[in-house]
This record gives structure tokens, sequence and C-alpha cells, in this order.
């Protein structure tokens, strides 16, 4: 009877301690996710740009919290310019892809998404030659298909989804969407969104969040991140990027002068000369000539670096006039008044960012930018020469740049001396590039699916204490009782002898 009752004892103290491991406080530890990868190619109208993306594979509430990892540009112009030239824009991606084999781990190489965005360019390609612009795609789509990663597809964006993507770029550097907080975990800030101006080679885009009612539902879309709901509206502008515009231009001197052959340029700063053929002016769908042209004439060209004339032209490019909603920014497009933060980037950036450093000033109000603009139209050539030669080719257009981007936010989408300060003109945002592609990375990172996480328990460092005291004591206690146990037994045995 002794024999059983210590053996029971001893049973309970081990027991106990099985317990005690069970019930011990505890918290869940993740081990470090795995990166996900994903390239996006953003082919623009003049150039094209890959940029590689990284994100845990613990997602957060559905989005990746996704930052750039690098970016490279692409030797040559867009794809767009090689119509007609089979190979020419595959060839050209080889280079960036390279980077991108080399940059990305081998493991995770299947697992890397790869889409190509084409913007502008390609859509009045598709206007114009939609057959070549199909012959384009197709080839950068096989030519991505042999790289090793998962090609999702190359395709056209709208000019709706360039503006969203590029909203939703905006908000997630300045971590309007979801932000780290100081207690060590990811946070919904909850703040009033930005808004996303964007000037391209071939398109414009504005984007910003309303509580007005969106008058055309083409202008409206609703995006989900980070577990909320957005609506928005957002508006391109094809044929207002500042390419078309400049070929625009001169299209409109050459009618309004009357000649093929030589006219003068207001908005070309004054002592400048060139000579270009008709075929590079009037080769867009963005120019209707009624009158046909031999395209091989070259046209002679004078600047004459004129502000007011310079403003005159640029402006009658701009319709502002019959208007069928309640308030239109122009060409008859409904737009709602401009509420809250903008952030301007692409060549709203370049061009503001010249203007500064030519007139030596901080361009705060409409007034200030008026007057960097008649600073840069008033100086001749030779003087623009001497004051930034590093900026050679891009000098001859700054006039008509700088009108260009006054015309847009001012008379266009209406910023004043009130909403203008809140402009911010922006080339990167915590090493990253400001543009669509981050956006539509973020946006694109809903469908990829999240991987499971290692996940392990371990003890708090107090109740790991207590624990390991516990556990001693109980264990020094069982051994105890065992060998009691064991002492009785022998006894018993001995007497049971004798």
């Amino acid at each position: 009877m002794q024999l059983q009752i210590c053996t029971a004892i001893a049973a309970l103290f081990i027991s106990f301690i099985g317990i005690l491991l069970l019930v011990i406080n505890t918290e869940d530890i993740k081990g470090q996710a795995q990166l996900m990868y994903g390239i996006v190619l953003d082919a623009g109208s003049s150039h094209t740009s890959m940029f590689i993306y990284k994100w845990p594979a613990d997602k957060q509430n559905g989005t990746g919290i996704v930052s750039q990892h690098s970016e490279c540009h692409v030797k040559g112009g867009g794809i767009s310019s090689y119509a007609g030239n089979r190979g020419g824009a595959a060839l050209s991606l080889e280079e960036c892809m390279e980077k991108a084999m080399q940059e990305i781990p081998k493991s995770r190489h299947k697992l890397t998404p790869v889409y190509l965005g084409a913007t502008a360019g390609m859509r009045l390609l598709n206007i114009s030659k939609p057959k070549e612009s199909d012959e384009v795609l197709k080839e950068v789509a096989d030519k991505l298909k042999t790289y090793p990663f998962s090609f999702k597809g190359a395709t056209i964006l709208s000019g709706q989804e360039e503006g969203a993507y590029g909203w939703v770029t905006v908000n997630y550097l300045l971590e309007k969407f979801i932000t780290y907080g100081f207690v060590g975990r990811w946070l919904s800030p909850g703040k009033d969104m930005a808004g996303a101006l964007d000037l391209g080679g071939a398109s414009t885009q504005i984007t910003f969040e309303t509580k007005q009612t969106v008058e055309n539902k083409d202008n409206l879309m609703q995006l989900r991140l980070y577990g909320r709901d957005y609506q928005i509206y957002t508006q391109s502008f094809l044929c207002y990027g500042r390419d078309q515009v400049l070929l625009r231009l001169l299209a409109l001197l050459i009618k309004t002068q009357g000649s093929d052959h030589s006219i003068v340029h207001p908005c070309y700063p004054a002592g400048y000369s060139d000579s270009v053929k008709l075929s590079s002016v009037f080769d867009t769908p963005c120019i209707k000539r009624q009158t046909p042209y031999k395209p091989d004439d070259v046209l002679q060209i004078k600047g004459t670096g004129n502000y007011d004339q310079c403003l005159g032209n640029v402006s009658r490019l701009f319709s502002f006039n019959n208007c069928s909603y309640s308030r239109c920014s122009f060409d008859g497009v409904f737009q709602p008044n401009i509420t809250g933060n903008f952030m301007a980037f692409s060549a709203c950036f370049y061009t503001h960012s010249f203007l500064e450093k030519a007139a030596g000033t901080t361009i705060t109000s409409p007034a200030d930018l008026e007057d960097a603009i008649h600073v840069v139209c008033n100086m001749s050539f030779q003087e623009m020469q001497n004051k930034f030669p590093d900026e050679e080719n891009h000098l001859r257009d700054y006039c008509a740049d700088s009108i260009l981007l006054q015309v847009l936010l001012i008379n266009g989408y209406g910023f004043n001396d009130l909403s203008f300060p809140h402009i911010s003109f922006r080339e990167k945002a915590e090493d990253t590039s400001v543009g669509w592609s981050l956006g539509y990375m973020l946006s694109l990172s809903n469908l990829l699916p999240a991987e499971n996480v290692l996940v392990r328990k371990t003890l708090l460092p107090d109740a790991w204490r207590a624990a390991v005291f516990l556990f001693s004591v109980l264990l020094i206690a069982s051994i105890f009782f065992l060998l009691l146990c064991h002492v009785i037994h022998c006894k018993i045995d001995v007497e049971d002898v004798c």
C-alpha cells in the first residue's frame, strides 16, 4: 500500500509538469517570410523602363507590402517606335531582362510574375496601325515568355487605368493606405488621399478622390486595397502628352503661317534654328491634316522666344467651350472641383524643376509659375547653352513645355492661388520612381497567393523564467519521491525475506 501511494504521488508531480507546459503563456512568432518578386515593364511612348518589385509573402489585408528592388531603363525609343521593324522591340528588352535574371534569386524565378503594360504610344499606334500594334505586342510577349519567369501578359492599358494606377502609387508612397506603426505592426492611418498629375509623352492624366457626384460614369473607378474600398475620379487626355503637343503646335504654326517650307516659332528660343521633314510632324493620329503634303519636304524653323505668342498658340490646342456638364476641364470633359493635395510627376516634375532652376526661385503660386516661364521664354538659345550646358537636348522645348504645364494646370484643371500650393512636384519618393507601374504591381498583388508563413511557439521571457524554476522544483520532487518509493520497496522485500 505504501508503495502504491508513493508511486501515485510521483506520477501526480510528473502529470503536473506536463499540464504546466501546456498552459504556460506562449506567443506565436512568425519566421521570416520568403520574398515575392514582380516585374513590370512600363512601355511608354518615348521609352521603356523595367521595375523589379518585392514584398513579403505574408500580405497585409490581401495586398502585398511592395517596395522597389531596382529599375532598368531600356535603350532606344518606346516599343511603338519599332512598328514595321520586325524584332526590334523584342531585342530592345534583352539587356534589362538579363539584369532581372541576375537580381532575382534563381529559386524565385518561376514564381515571379512579369507584366508589360503599354501606354499612350501604343494606344496611338493601335488607332493608326492596328495590325502593326498587334505584331509589336505579340513580339514582345513571345520574347518575355523565353525567360524563366511567370509571364502574365503584354497589354495596352487604357488611359483611365494608367491614371488610376498612378494614383495608387502616389498614395502608397505617401503612406496613405498603410504605414508601419510604433506598436510594431502595419496600420491603416485613415488619411485623406492625394491626387495624381501625370504628364507623359503622348497623354496626360488627372486622378483624385471627390465627394461630388461624378456626372460621367466613364470617369469613375473603384479600387480595393488593404481591406478598404476607394472611389476615384480619373481622366486621361490622349494627344495632350508633351511630345504630341509639341507636334500639334508645329502643325498649328504651319497652318496659321501658311507655309510648308519655313515658319517662325514663338516657343523656340531666339537664335535657335532647325529643319525637320514634314513626315516627322504629321505622322501621328493626333494631327488631322486636311490638305496633302510631301513627307520628304523639309521645313525650316526659326525661334523667336515670345511668351505671349507662345501662350496664345498653345492655348489654341485646348478647347474650353461646349461643356454639357455642370463643370468641365477642357474639350468638353467633366471634372469635379479640385480638392486636397496632389503629387505631380513625370514631365510635370522635370519641367517644374527646370523652371525653378532657371528662375532661381521657389514656385508656390500661379503668379510664380508665370514669372518663371517669362524668364525661360525670354532667354536666347545662347544664354541657355551657357547657363545649362548639360541640358542641350531639351533647351529648345522648355518654353513650350512650361506653357503647356501652365495652361494644363491653371486653365485646364482649374488650380488657383488656394489649390496650387497643395501640388508637390516629385520624381521619386523613398527611392521609388513615381509612376503607374508600382500601383499596377500593388493592385495585381491581390491576385497572387500568399505563402504559408512558418509559425513556431515560443515562451515570453518572464513566463520562461517561471517555467524553468517550477519545472526544476517539480522535477527534483518527482525524483525524490521515486527514490523514496524505491527505498520503501526494498525495505518491504527485505522484511519478507526475514
